[in-house]
């Protein structure tokens, strides 16, 4: 009986083209890149001043929170960037499924 069930289940496998959202997800993905790209660069354009500044100033506090600042919005872009490319490997794979 048992041997019976696993033969009927075999050959089911999971419908995708069924979940409906697909094309809400890559807008609302693709906004989020936008708005983490902007913040980002911003992020490293303030914290790039300060860190010029500071350093010209003398202020090596200031500097050196400007310099992780800059390392920090650099971190922030690098993986938002691998996050969409993470995304659309996702929903090629959920094609092929």
């Amino acid at each position: 009986m048992l041997s019976l069930a696993l033969v009927l289940t075999e050959n089911v496998y999971p419908d995708l083209s069924g979940v409906g959202g697909r094309t809400t997800l890559v807008s609302i993905v693709g906004a989020l890149l936008t708005f983490v790209l902007i913040v980002a660069v911003l992020m490293i354009i303030i914290s790039g001043v300060v860190w010029a500044v500071s350093s010209s100033s003398g202020n090596a506090q200031a500097a050196q929170k400007g310099k992780v600042g800059v390392l920090v919005a650099l971190g922030a872009a690098a993986l938002a960037g691998a996050g969409v490319a993470w995304m659309n490997f996702l929903l090629r794979l959920g094609d092929t499924l």
